[in-house]
């Protein structure tokens, strides 16, 4: 792979990243990220959405008339985001029943259209593709950061496997509490924000630009 198209890749993990830098997908990230296991499969399901519906896009570029792209681009990726609803509903539907509203709502996530417009509609079906990829997984992992402080903290478990002892518990005579604050949507949108400040005390140009 070329050092251009590695960079697709790896940009959107720290200095493009689509929530840290660009400030886009905020809404999801606060409202699937109180677990684990329902951030992952969120992030992967972004991930599909925004690679494929790249080389659709990408592959008609050429042939969608100026004045109709975002309706276009609307119906490819909701076409893309039924299909992992159902492919969710059939093979984690208790996932799906926790994702709810959210797995629909990527259709008019920020980042998905975003990439759409502004990489998709000017590049060619490998290159869309990889920027696809990159910009997914770089909002997967801040969802993935996010719940594992939420969970851990909130809940004491980690993918649902229990991971502070229950001895620790003032219930079984220990000296710990679960924090309930973690679970609730506030405390995602400050998880954000100290990560949004860390990563760019680190990565002093971008508030540059």
């Amino acid at each position: 792979m070329s050092a251009k198209n590695l960079k697709l890749i790896k940009n959107p993990l720290s200095k493009e990243n689509p929530i840290t830098v660009q400030v886009l997908g905020i809404c999801s990230a606060l409202a699937v990220t109180a677990q684990i296991k329902p951030a992952l499969v969120m992030a992967i399901s972004v991930i599909v959405v925004v690679a494929l519906s790249n080389v659709i896009i990408s592959l008609m570029r050429n042939t969608i008339p100026p004045r109709i792209r975002i309706i276009v681009q609307l119906l490819v990726v909701a076409m893309m985001v039924i299909l992992v609803d159902q492919f969710l509903k059939a093979f984690v539907y208790d996932v799906s029943k926790q994702l709810s509203v959210f797995v629909g709502l990527i259709i008019t996530n920020c980042i998905v259209m975003g990439r759409l417009e502004a990489f998709a509609m000017q590049n060619k079906p490998w290159e869309s593709f990889l920027d696809g990829i990159g910009n997914g997984l770089g909002y997967g992992l801040i969802l993935i950061i996010v719940a594992f402080f939420r969970e851990l903290f909130g809940s004491g478990t980690l993918l649902g496997f229990q991971i502070i002892p229950e001895s620790w518990y003032a219930a079984n005579g220990g000296f710990y509490y679960n924090n309930g604050f973690f679970i609730l949507p506030p405390m995602a949108l400050i998880i954000v924000g100290i990560i949004i400040w860390v990563h760019r005390s680190r990565n002093k140009d971008l508030c540059e630009n």
